[in-house]
């Protein structure tokens, strides 16, 4: 059977992926698209690679022991991938296998070079890129050179390079086949890449072409800097045309060889405007086949293109759909919320019915569309006043996008009607009775929940939840809560702005908000201080806590000296805060009382780190600091011209602060305390679907939007294909990083903070908690992996509510994301820890255990070591 082994490019197309691989089946597809010209050739298929496959001599106990290996052990993969590849090149390709390849050979000409490619079933699928994972070899003459060449193809499946990126991305190495294209080698006069989308920006309608003379290895290999033309709307808007003084060329006998270019060409561009244009014509039809842009490799020859690879380009962050062609510009959800992981789908859908503004989803991310608000000047001035406050980076990027002369348009002022940003204004006299009234409305709705849901069940408990989600947004958007949040956050502002500008102060209401009340955040982490005082006394359970692996602990612990009292302090911290997770918006993420072992590495950290009553004298301190610093802020205002009515009006806005800032926290954790109980109504439903035999396991439900698990409840049917592609689609969604500003076009735009007054070197960010700290650095991507010593700086991408454990224990703060009011800068004030957020990077360019300096009253850190 000769023709399982070779199939003609014109005979396959992207469905063929199993049999010919990721390219052979971009390559097929390719060649069937009207006016698109693709090299002759056939793919040797995977059936081919299966039969070597068969023939290497203990093949599974060899992959059995290269998954084992860890994928940091270079020099393990590195043996054992180099053994593997040695047998399989050293196998005889046999007799019947052989005659195929030589039979298609004949038909394209036996003698012609060609050029001859890996092409792995894993490879070019639309969420992971194998660029160069595998071989490919030019230039390749005669039937035994080829036939040598396929060998080597089939073994470049086991590159150290490629074993480490299937271990990485959790690929079994067995599920992986490897076909190989042969093709007519093309004599380009020049060659490059081609993206349908701009790679740096994202923007879908921004085509780059890198272009240089000879074939395309030169530009791939770095060995030179090609020409560059960026195209948009059927023209050439920018060129950079390089130096380019070698190419690789081909040899007339079989092989490649660089050659120098004369001087006199070297500044010539590879190609004309014209043929630019042209060559992104027909990327865009390419991109139109496949339904996404592309990365497309091409050569020009007599003035004709010819297409030799396409794949897509997995780097992009995806568009919000909308459905229509207008513009639009986005905001990051998650950039507010500290939270910038990908969610699963009942989480985006939850977050989506709840959430008091319309959002939209893209890369398993929310954006809010602000373009309306951008479009009128007066609500424009207030959008950009209440982001820039709180993050520059976004201010900047909204106003590069408002620079481009007709991206948002311009509509008149609406009017009256809408309250500016923020919402309700803050009262005047700050009560603090609003604050506990507040606080206990939103214990007695959470209450009312518990109760209610406990009884629905089936289609009737998502009709009780749709209810119970208009209650949700009712208490958000309750005015009184509205005007709590706004009133401390106003009187903050208000108190750095006029103390800068009488006393010289920088960030004076950093110290005076310092142990502030009702503030459930800063207590929640003052409150596993108390949980480490109820520890401490017991060595018998600090020694099982260390050992401590599986979720049932709690329940050990009785049998030990002191272990039943330990028990109930940490199941009163439950009681109190298990709703609580990293990356708490999304529901589906495992929550501090589904997962209490999550809390262990920062209890045995308050053990070893803190005296007893620690908490109690930490909260005292920071008041008294406070304290002293309003009679300082007091008696230096009254010192000053007009310096009483100064006086009477900061001692008015502090206590106002000191009333409101606390309860800053309070509505998330409410919104989180009330989502808990939805996601335990939710997963009770999820275990009688397993039960009934409609799903495999209870969390294929966070795969399905709210709706669309109400319709397997009703139809006790569910999509079981879907499930396993949204799986999929998260898992790539992990390898992209969201921007704080999106466009319409898919252009992610970064702000930059635009400021000269830092030292060369140092890394800038927005300064959110006064004071100078120097320190070890510990770069810490997963809170249950911290190992924190005091005066250690954290280091991290975000900070929700769920890192405050960690607060007690460090010196400093840098994070990657966040604002003057999000929750890590709220809690670092609290706890008086100086607090640079937004500093792009930081995990990256700072090193675990590095000595830094965090100015917190300046915003950038200084690497020292």
């Amino acid at each position: 059977m000769t023709e399982q082994y070779v199939s003609g490019l014109r005979d396959v197309d992207e469905t063929r992926a199993a049999v010919v691989g990721g390219k052979g089946a971009h390559l097929g597809g390719l060649s069937r698209i009207e006016g698109i010209r693709v090299p002759e050739g056939f793919c040797v298929t995977t059936d081919a690679f299966r039969r070597i496959m068969a023939e290497v001599p203990s093949i599974d106990d060899r992959l059995d022991e290269l998954s084992r290996s860890n994928p940091d052990d270079r020099e393990a993969i590195r043996t054992l991938s180099a053994r593997i590849r040695r047998t399989i090149e050293g196998i005889a390709v046999p007799g019947d296998l052989a005659a195929a390849v030589t039979g298609a050979l004949a038909q394209l000409g036996e003698q012609a070079a060609y050029a001859v490619r890996s092409s792995a079933t894993a490879e070019d699928l639309p969420t992971a890129s194998f660029a160069g994972q595998q071989d490919t070899y030019l230039n390749v003459v005669g039937p035994t050179a080829i036939l040598q060449h396929v060998s080597r193809c089939w073994a470049s499946l086991f590159t150290e390079r490629a074993v480490t990126y299937r271990q990485r991305n959790g690929i079994d190495h067995r599920t992986v086949h490897m076909a190989v294209v042969v093709q007519r080698m093309v004599f380009p006069h020049a060659a490059g890449v081609l993206f349908t989308a701009d790679p740096v920006t994202g923007n879908r309608k921004v085509a780059t072409v890198d272009a240089g003379f000879g074939l395309g290895e030169a530009l791939v290999s770095g060995l030179v800097n090609p020409d560059v033309f960026k195209v948009r709307d059927g023209e050439v808007v920018a060129k950079a045309v390089a130096a380019k003084q070698r190419a690789v060329h081909a040899l007339p006998a079989g092989g490649t060889r660089e050659v120098a270019i004369d001087s006199e060409r070297q500044e010539q561009p590879a190609l004309t405007d014209t043929q630019v244009v042209r060559l992104v014509q027909l990327g865009r039809r390419i991109e139109a086949h496949f339904g996404r842009p592309q990365d497309i490799e091409w050569c020009l020859v007599d003035d004709d293109f010819q297409i030799v690879q396409s794949r897509p380009i997995t780097t992009l962050f995806p568009v919000p759909e909308t459905g229509d062609e207008e513009n639009h510009v986005y905001l990051s959800v998650g950039h507010q919320q500290m939270m910038t992981d990908p969610m699963k789908p009942l989480g985006i859908s939850v977050w989506q019915l709840t959430a008091m503004a319309p959002m939209h989803e893209a890369g398993g991310r929310l954006f809010v569309d602000v373009t309306r608000r951008l479009a009128s000047p007066a609500s424009r001035a207030g959008l950009l006043e209440v982001v820039g406050r709180g993050d520059p980076l976004i201010r900047d990027a909204l106003e590069t996008v408002l620079e481009r002369d007709d991206f948002v348009p311009s509509l008149p002022d609406a009017g009256p009607g809408r309250p500016p940003a923020g919402g309700a204004s803050a009262p005047t006299e700050p009560d603090p009775a609003i604050v506990s009234e507040l606080i206990e409305r939103s214990q007695a709705s959470v209450a009312a929940l518990q109760r209610d849901i406990r009884t629905k069940t089936g289609p009737a408990l998502f009709d009780y939840l749709l209810e119970a989600f208009e209650e949700h947004k009712r208490i958000l958007g309750d005015p009184l809560n509205l005007q709590a949040i706004m009133a401390g956050m106003e009187a903050t502002w208000w108190l750095n702005d006029k103390l800068r500008e009488w006393l010289g102060e920088k960030n004076a209401a950093d110290t005076l908000t310092l142990s502030a009340p009702d503030n459930v955040t800063s207590e929640m982490g003052l409150a596993l201080l108390d949980v480490a005082d109820v520890v401490r006394p017991h060595p018998e359970v600090v020694a099982f806590l260390r050992g401590v692996e599986g979720e049932g602990f709690l329940d050990e612990l009785a049998k030990l000296a002191g272990g039943a009292e330990v028990r109930d302090a940490i199941e009163a911290y439950l009681d109190r805060y298990g709703m609580r997770c990293v990356g708490e918006i999304d529901i589906t993420r495992p929550r501090w009382r589904e997962r209490p072992t999550t809390l262990v590495p920062a209890i045995l950290d308050n053990v070893r780190n803190f005296e007893p009553g620690a908490a109690e004298r930490r909260f005292e301190q920071g008041r008294q600091k406070a304290l002293k610093k309003e009679q300082d802020v007091l008696a230096r205002l009254r010192a000053l011209p007009d310096g009483d009515r100064k006086a009477d009006e900061a001692k008015l806005k502090i206590d106002q602060v000191r009333a409101f800032i606390g309860y800053r926290e309070y509505p998330k954790y409410g919104i989180v305390s009330r989502s808990f109980v939805y996601k335990q109504a939710l997963l009770e439903e999820a275990e009688r679907l397993v039960q009934a035999g409609v799903l495999p396991e209870q969390e294929d439900v966070f795969y399905l939007t709210f709706q669309e698990l109400h319709d397997v409840v009703r139809s006790n049917q569910v999509d079981g294909p879907l499930i396993q592609q949204r799986k999929e689609a998260f898992r790539s969604y992990q390898a992209l990083t969201p921007p704080r500003v999106l466009t319409s076009d898919g252009e992610a735009v970064t702000g930059a903070y635009r400021r000269d007054d830092v030292p060369p070197g140092a890394l800038i960010g927005l300064p959110v908690s006064a004071g100078t700290v120097e320190g070890r650095a510990r770069v810490v991507l997963d809170m249950t992996e911290a190992d924190l010593e005091a005066g250690d700086i954290l280091v991290t991408t975000f900070t929700d509510p769920s890192w405050s454990p960690l607060f007690v224990s460090i010196a400093g703060l840098v994070t990657e994301v966040g604002g003057l009011m999000t929750h890590g800068a709220v809690i670092a004030r609290e706890y008086g820890l100086p607090a640079v957020v937004g500093v792009d990077q930081a995990t990256r360019l700072i090193r675990d255990g590095q000595r830094i300096r965090v100015h917190g009253s300046d915003g950038y850190v200084e690497l020292l070591s």
